[in-house]
């Protein structure tokens, strides 16, 4: 069996820690060739030391600044016996195309980790992908890529691995009408606030939104499980890794986080990938494929567990999920606009310089302002979205809406 050579971007957040997790129950199948990391270099240290990687690179300046006056490179040259090749984010395309690497796990969080995915994708890589954002910014340019270049992308995020797993073994996005699949169902816990009336929704503070009753996640997609915007960008995730029409996808508060997701065919079956919440079980799925490997998760006790509840989603109460289904209709221009607008208005809301509520407000003036805008090139998707970010602010300096 051939080792995998590994390249892990975001390797110290959620799913990056996950997936050294499983990598490490398996030293026979896969290899760390480079770790990708923001700011957190003590762990990516103690990564680095745990896995022995021949790449590192720490995108934020002063953290590649701190790294080096701290000594970090002469410590891991004590603990490995060599010095991984150090370097800063203008050399993550380079890394992320590197000859070496079979499978890059993309798990860089927002729009940041577009480019890097994309490059992954243009060199024909095995991409485990994490970062929805990615997606949901550029969908129909990474789909391209992977029609020129061989790359296959396999869904990391619980709802579409979910997906994956309930398809036949020889889906193709390019015949999905052929399979007969009435619709997808991606589950979604409710998040924290699923009780909540939009009155007490208008007192949400950030340590609440943060606060997820069934997964451990960073606070940007806390904050959005908590306003089922994340449930809104998986939409248009799914649009495109499935490659089905918007009226075959839809959404159901499942609020055990037990069934992750369902396909439903026209003759009526209903199939459903079960699991704990664990993310170490998507991961382990996609790094193993074909095989199933061992992940780490607990075995889930369905006769303990005694009963999953389901329920329609309130798009009242959750507006940003409405507004996603908006965008289904014209994903190449309003999915770029609603990914932006969120990602402003969220680290707006954690720094508590808008309420909660203001998150939607914020992403509906965006849509309002851009949606006739034309998307022909991955230039144009970019420059969009420093345009919806340039206006988003504006908006919260002179509270236009």
């Amino acid at each position: 069996m051939a080792v995998q050579n590994l390249l892990l971007l975001g390797a110290t957040g959620t799913i990056g820690v996950n997936t050294l997790d499983v990598v490490a129950r398996h030293p026979d199948r896969f290899s760390v060739f480079g770790l990708v990391a923001g700011k957190n270099i003590d762990l990516l240290f103690k990564q680095a030391c745990a896995h022995s990687p021949q790449a590192l690179i720490i995108c934020d300046p002063e953290a590649l600044a701190d790294w080096h006056q701290h000594g970090y490179s002469q410590l891991l040259s004590q603990k490995l016996g060599y010095v991984p090749d150090i370097g800063g984010a203008n050399e993550l395309d380079s890394l992320c195309a590197n000859p070496s690497v079979d499978t890059v796990v993309a798990a860089i969080v927002g729009s940041a980790g577009l480019r890097p995915t994309l490059c992954a994708l243009q060199a024909g890589k095995r991409v485990l992908l994490a970062n929805k954002e990615s997606l949901v910014l550029a969908g129909q340019f990474m789909i391209q890529a992977c029609r020129e270049s061989g790359a296959t992308i396999l869904p990391v995020d619980s709802e579409h691995n979910a997906i994956y797993q309930c398809l036949p073994q020889n889906y193709d996005i390019a015949r999905a009408s052929q399979f007969g699949i009435e619709r997808l169902i991606l589950t979604a816990s409710g998040g924290p606030f699923r009780k909540k009336t939009l009155e007490e929704l208008t007192r949400v503070t950030p340590a609440q939104a943060i606060a997820h009753p069934n997964w451990v996640m960073g606070r940007k997609i806390s904050v959005d499980s908590a306003t089922m915007a994340n449930k809104g960008l998986e939409l248009i995730e799914a649009l495109w890794l499935f490659g089905l029409p918007a009226n075959q996808l839809s959404v159901l508060v499942h609020p055990q986080s037990i069934v992750h997701s369902m396909v439903e065919y026209k003759d009526g079956s209903v199939l459903a990938q079960l699991g704990c919440p664990d993310m170490r079980t998507p991961i382990a799925h996609v790094l193993g494929l074909p095989d199933r490997i061992e992940s780490g998760s607990p075995r889930l006790n369905l006769a303990q567990l005694a009963r999953l509840d389901f329920e329609e989603p309130d798009l009242n109460r959750f507006i940003m999920l409405k507004l996603a289904f908006d965008v289904l209709n014209k994903p190449d221009t309003l999915a770029p606009v609603y990914n932006a607008a969120n990602e402003v208005a969220v680290d707006l809301f954690l720094n508590e310089k808008i309420a909660y509520m203001d998150i939607v407000r914020l992403t509906e003036s965006c849509l309002s302002r851009f949606g006739s805008e034309s998307v022909r090139s991955l230039d144009d998707a970019f420059d969009l979205d420093l345009s919806v970010r340039a206006h988003a602010t504006e908006c919260v300096g002179k509270l236009t809406w």
